[in-house]
């Protein structure tokens, strides 16, 4: 299996890239408890991008996994998630800012602590978006893949510790060139008191008929319908 791009995203750091229409990015937690916070862009016209409200509600589901479907606010599927190893994925937790950063895990500072510095999401993100000409008022929601994040009756979240073993994996396919953008950092839920974020290995390539995508396609058939989408609006 041949592939175009693989890098391990150290803990705490942040990247983008373009998946083309017919490639696979995997993205494997290799030891465990990671957690990667994820946007996703039309990479032709990024002010499509994923819409998590609209994802969630045409698939009845709050639990994305294996099968499902992330959806731009066009109505497309900007990835297919085929292969998923980990089981739940979550939609609520966003991430933290710099201030929130600081009262969770303290100042943190590089003058101290040089490159293991504390980092926070939204600012690893808008370094990344900064590249692709995106600022503040691009940033979407994200999706946090590796964790966990349950709601009960009340209304009241739960984040789950531990919920990604080491060697847990996803695979996001894309049916249309989309932009990635993504930072490996805690989630905002997590009740560790130490920063201590954890690596991804990220790897690309090639696959025009991936295992996995007959599922997404008919899970729902709203995401048929958001197939569809991507050959009528074609860019």
């Amino acid at each position: 299996m041949t592939h175009h791009y693989e890098e391990t995203l150290p803990g705490g750091g942040h990247t983008s890239l373009v998946i083309k229409k017919g490639q696979i990015l995997r993205l494997t937690d290799s030891d465990g408890g990671a957690n990667v916070s994820l946007m996703l862009f039309n990479a032709h016209e990024k002010s499509e991008r994923l819409n998590l409200p609209d994802t969630l509600k045409g698939q009845h589901t709050a639990r994305l996994g294996a099968g499902h479907c992330l959806y731009s606010d066009m109505g497309r599927v900007l990835a297919a998630i085929v292969t998923d190893t980990c089981g739940w994925h979550d939609s609520f937790g966003g991430v933290l800012n710099a201030a929130e950063v600081a009262e969770k895990y303290g100042k943190g500072r590089y003058q101290e602590l040089r490159n293991g510095f504390h980092r926070n999401g939204m600012d690893n993100l808008l370094v990344e978006m900064g590249k692709w000409n995106l600022m503040l008022e691009d940033l979407p929601m994200v999706l946090n893949l590796f964790s966990k994040v349950t709601v009960d009756e009340k209304g009241r979240f739960t984040f789950h510790s531990q919920h990604s073993a080491p060697g847990s994996m996803v695979e996001l396919y894309a049916p249309m060139d989309v932009l990635a953008v993504l930072t490996a950092l805690p989630h905002p839920m997590d009740p560790e008191p130490e920063y201590s974020p954890r690596p991804v290995e990220l790897s690309l390539r090639e696959a025009s008929d991936p295992q996995g995508l007959t599922l997404c396609k008919t899970s729902r058939p709203e995401n048929l319908r958001a197939f569809q989408n991507i050959e009528r609006f074609a860019v």
